[in-house]
């Protein structure tokens, strides 16, 4: 497993670029909502442990994961944040529903970013049970929303 002997949320903010003239958008799924919680709650300490401003990051919030692609779009024409980070949290079921909505996601989280000149994050975790969701979104393992963020500061001065 990836994340096995990693803590997602150790970073160096001294090869962290500051964030302080960046704006950030944060779509929020609220499926599995104790899991993205603790997801943007990573993610927002980070950018503003980085330099981010309060009021230089908008939250939108989505119903599931699936919702999360067009939630950034209409994000990103309206505001045309610096960067995105995507939450999400698809846990598998008994059904192939799961695979359904993790390729689907994905797919259009890449497709934006093909698209539009906006980094978009995807930090939708895809586990096989409610644990392993449990220890990337603020448990064992650290958290998924502290590494997106330090993604999502380095990606939108790429190039700058």
């Amino acid at each position: 497993m990836a994340t096995e002997n990693k803590n997602l949320s150790v970073y160096d903010k001294t090869t962290i670029p500051n964030a302080k003239n960046l704006r950030f958008g944060i779509v929020v799924s609220q499926w599995n909502g104790k899991i993205t919680e603790g997801l943007y709650n990573g993610a927002l300490s980070a950018l503003l442990d980085c330099g981010a401003v309060v009021e230089n990051i908008i939250r939108w919030d989505v119903p599931g994961s699936f919702e999360l692609t067009y939630g950034a779009k209409k994000m990103i024409l309206k505001h045309e944040p610096d960067a995105i980070i995507v939450i999400g949290s698809v846990i598998q079921g008994e059904t192939k529903h799961f695979d359904f909505v993790c390729s689907a996601t994905a797919q259009g989280i890449k497709d934006l970013n093909v698209k539009y000149n906006t980094p978009v994050i995807f930090c939708v975790l895809t586990d096989n049970t409610m644990q392993q969701a449990i220890d990337r979104s603020g448990g064992k393992h650290g958290n998924k929303g502290t590494e997106a963020a330090i993604a999502a500061i380095q990606m939108a001065v790429l190039g700058n």
